[in-house]
């Protein structure tokens, strides 16, 4: 597997993997709030943070040169480089539970370290969402809290805090 720079072609492939609204607010926890997600949606909401300079999102691909899963890495800190926070987090539904989602996560660990020179990554993860905390957890990510519930449009959710250290 392999990460590369996020590309505005990928979005259409990243949007068709969102199937209903629980699915799209467990992926981006209402900071895009429509459904269904569109390209045009998704890379309108990146164009501002990318041109920011302290967001990256990346796209996975196989062996086969097939896009399989997508994240994106930004600094929570304006002046705190040596954190990063995942985001945005999907795999291919067709590609999941078979070790996928630890492949990427474990190919944006090694960016995070080796390229970015961050030394702990955090990320949230919605209480309703046990497969994406296992995968989490099973790349070496640890609960360090629980967030005040979100509303969403469809109801309220917590998040389960985690961070993974890497220095």
């Amino acid at each position: 597997m392999e990460l590369k720079k996020y590309q505005k072609e990928d979005a259409a492939t990243i949007c068709s993997w969102i199937k209903d609204e629980k699915s799209l607010y467990q992926w981006s926890a209402d900071r895009i709030g429509k459904f269904p997600l569109t390209d045009d949606d998704l890379n309108e909401n990146y164009a501002p943070m990318i041109q920011g300079g302290r967001f990256i999102p990346l796209s996975a691909f196989d062996d086969e040169g097939n896009l399989v899963g997508h994240l994106t890495i930004r600094y929570p800190d304006e002046n705190d480089d040596s954190v990063v926070r995942f985001g945005f987090v999907i795999v291919d539904p067709v590609l999941r539970g078979c070790g996928n989602g630890k492949k990427m996560l474990r190919s944006a660990i090694d960016y995070a370290k080796s390229i970015l020179c961050a030394s702990k990554i955090t990320l949230g993860v919605f209480t309703n969402n046990d497969s994406a905390r296992y995968c989490y957890e099973s790349v070496g990510f640890q609960p360090v809290g629980r967030t005040e519930k979100y509303k969403m449009p469809i109801g309220e959710w917590e998040c389960i805090e985690m961070e993974l250290c890497i220095a």
